[in-house]
């Protein structure tokens, strides 16, 4: 059973950092790119970064850019994406995803980042 489980979310303060975690299991993760998503509320899906299968390249949406930082772990086939520098703007439910066609269906629950005061 392919899956993935994101963790890490929580209420932070404008500026504050989160770090977000995503578990993934039944798959060879060392494999696979992975991606970050992220829907605010009433809004729809974006694409927010991305890690290749060995980490060794990364991209990000715009809107992201000197903030957030995408990385992995393969030996514990894990995903990472460290937010900093908060803003409300980034409030979503974040979700990671498998690079590619072979999984690109799997999703897990997200986990939602709240930036209030």
């Amino acid at each position: 059973q392919v899956q993935v489980v994101e963790s890490g979310g929580g209420l932070v303060q404008p500026g504050g950092s989160l770090r977000l975690s995503c578990a993934a299991s039944g798959f060879t993760f060392r494999l696979y790119g992975m991606r970050w998503y992220r829907q605010p509320p009433g809004k729809e899906r974006e694409w927010v970064a991305t890690i290749t299968s060995g980490g060794e390249n990364t991209n990000y949406v715009d809107s992201v850019k000197g903030r957030f930082t995408v990385s992995r772990h393969n030996a514990e086939n894990t995903v990472y994406l460290q937010m900093n520098n908060l803003k409300p703007e980034d409030t979503a439910v974040y979700y990671c995803n498998v690079l590619g066609p072979t999984y690109a269906g799997v999703w897990g629950k997200g986990t939602l980042v709240t930036v209030s005061a």
